[in-house]
């Protein structure tokens, strides 16, 4: 390609809402434009690198024995009905209605079409295993769309599911699966950390991201040094801790009675550590939580028996419930974690007028001990003794509180939020925390959607089972970004050579005369041997066409000029060293670098 018959618009500086690398540099080289919030344009030397992405995808995934489908990217909203997401899923998704009033949804994710599709085929158990993907396009109604292509309201993903006929076969499915995805990631130059994962609105279990470090990354990591423990905050475990008294010694269980203490402008766990003269640990914090469609089973609970249910999609769930979260005092909780256990959609901290009106007492006050709400201990309480705790009333603390004594929970979880330093759950090494952000997520759904949606097969004995399901995603257009996040300096962007929108770039420092026809012969055997070549015919200063070429990143750059010639100058961007060759010699050099790099990449 002759850079005239195609579109290169640089710029000097970056948008001012484009804060990370891979924003500002996929702005300034002309990439991507903005069409509106969240929303980007590629253009042609992006959506050359798009595709790049893409095929690499394909092939790896075709190579792993999967079957590629093109699905609707709108989907009717009786399938998100059908599988109960309909409800719980509606603020994010775009739903309009067609010019029949029938609910409509721009695919935010693929569970339901793929069941659908796959229902109306599916008729006996030798038609399973299989597996199949989509590359296709998705919008997701961001609250705050940011980072540019990293997190847009439209996007391209990768998604795949797997038909299995029992968890052998979905284990096997799922293995392969992330085997395809180590290939996909290391032919594109990532380096990715594999992380246990909250499987989110997604729902299932045996959940996994692939994850690149990154300083702005969305996700929180906690990794132990002495093993391969890896999880996603929302999801990691750590040891239970033995609880301390003030002395630093393990509690000890009073016969005490429960003793009411005045302890007025005592609101915080740092208030009442003064107040008491007691360490955080000796505390029981207790938090109302509001929860949106909590599945599991209430009726045992008197506050809840009567509750009004709503089935939807084979699931029953109560749609607002309110839960006394009780934890250590030193401790957080972690909603993701939280709404997991309660088998809920979402869960946050209720709002000051229902914590008065469930707990009897505002914030700072709230306790366990006569609540009427069910109470969920999480396990740092299990060993705890001669507690401290809100009472219930405003302006009063309670002391030698017995849990199991004085409250029973109705459940107890592991809801804690774990942080660096604490101790991991396999091998007992001090975990250490990265900033991550997530290219790929793969779930084991089970059953969740094609139960919902009455899929099933008949199996060697002719009766009718229900298949498993697994899911498997990557986001294109983040994975695109994270490339250069990951190879980048203060001049521009250093892809890899899997991923440059052209491998070469060739700069005559004036494009007549002999650097002309040096340049031309250059372009045409270098592209006849299969490079990927863009010269740079423009009518430029040299300078101009440096940095535009430094900026988009090509890994190789031949620089032909009249004093170096019969010479030219070879840059190779990843390390910007420079070399002169003789003319003759740079098509055998150059077609050997561009093979080594890809072979590396590709081993």
């Amino acid at each position: 390609m002759k850079a005239t018959k195609t579109i290169i618009s640089t710029l000097r500086e970056a948008p001012n809402d484009a804060v990370i690398a891979s924003h500002q540099l996929m702005m300034r080289s002309g990439m991507i434009r903005k069409l509106g919030n969240g929303l980007y344009a590629y253009m042609p030397l992006g959506y050359r690198s798009l595709m790049k992405v893409q095929k690499i995808i394909r092939e790896e995934l075709d190579n792993a024995g999967l079957l590629e489908i093109k699905p609707t990217v709108i989907v009717p909203g009786d399938l998100w009905k059908e599988s109960g997401r309909w409800d719980k899923m509606n603020g994010e998704m775009l739903t309009p209605q067609n010019r029949q009033g029938q609910d409509m949804v721009v695919s935010p994710t693929a569970e339901e079409a793929f069941t659908a599709i796959v229902r109306e085929g599916l008729s006996s158990y030798k038609q399973l295993p299989f597996t199949l993907y989509q590359i296709n396009t998705k919008y997701r109604d961001e609250i705050r769309p940011r980072y540019g292509v990293m997190r847009g309201r439209e996007f391209i993903m990768m998604d795949a599911y797997s038909f299995d006929k029992d968890q052998a076969d979905l284990d096997a499915s799922y293995e392969n699966v992330a085997a395809a995805y180590r290939r996909i990631f290391k032919r594109m130059g990532l380096s990715t950390i594999s992380v246990k994962a909250d499987t989110g609105s997604m729902g299932g279990s045996g959940s996994e991201e692939f994850m690149v470090e990154s300083e702005v990354g969305d996700d929180t990591l906690l990794l132990c040094p002495d093993c391969s423990y890896a999880a996603n905050v929302e999801k990691a475990s750590c040891q239970k801790e033995i609880p301390l008294d003030s002395k630093g010694n393990p509690q000890k269980a009073t016969d005490a009675a429960i003793e009411e203490v005045a302890t007025p402008n005592v609101f915080s766990i740092e208030d009442m550590e003064k107040f008491f003269n007691e360490k955080s640990t000796t505390f029981l914090k207790a938090l109302i939580y509001k929860v949106y469609n909590c599945a599991i089973d209430l009726s045992k609970n008197d506050f809840y028996k009567n509750a009004e249910t709503v089935t939807e999609g084979g699931q029953t769930y109560i749609p607002e419930t309110f839960f006394c979260v009780v934890i250590r005092g030193d401790l957080d909780v972690n909603e993701a974690k939280l709404a997991a256990v309660l088998k809920a959609s979402g869960a946050e901290l209720a709002s000051d007028e229902d914590v008065l009106k469930y707990s009897g007492a505002p914030h700072g006050f709230v306790g366990p001990v006569g609540i009427k709400i069910p109470v969920l201990a999480d396990e740092s309480t299990v060993d705890m003794h001669d507690c401290i705790a809100g009472s219930g009333k405003e302006g009063f603390h309670i002391k030698h509180v017995e849990p199991g004594r004085d409250f029973t929970p109705f459940m107890t979880a592991d809801v804690r939020t774990c942080k660096e330093g604490d101790k991991c759950p396999e091998c007992g090494g001090t975990f250490y925390m990265k900033k991550g952000n997530e290219l790929g997520h793969i779930f084991k759904l089970g059953t969740k959607y094609t139960k919902s949606m009455n899929v099933t097969y008949l199996d060697v004995s002719g009766k009718p089972v229900t298949p498993l399901m697994g899911c498997y995603g990557i986001g294109v257009d983040r994975t695109l970004a994270s490339i250069i996040e990951g190879h980048h300096d203060d001049k521009g962007i250093k892809w890899p050579m899997s991923i440059a929108p052209y491998q070469v770039s060739i700069v005559p420092i004036q494009y007549k005369d002999k650097m002309k026809e040096v340049a031309d012969k250059l372009y045409e055997d270098l592209t006849k041997a299969g490079v990927e070549v863009l010269l740079d015919d423009r009518n430029e200063r040299p300078g101009v066409k440096f940095a535009d070429s430094e900026l988009l990143g090509f890994p190789v750059r031949i620089i032909v000029g009249d004093k170096n010639l019969p010479n030219v100058e070879i840059s190779i961007r990843k390390d910007d060293s420079k070399q002169l060759i003789p003319c003759e010699d740079a098509l055998e050099f150059i077609t050997k670098y561009v093979k080594d790099e890809l072979a590396a990449l590709n081993s």
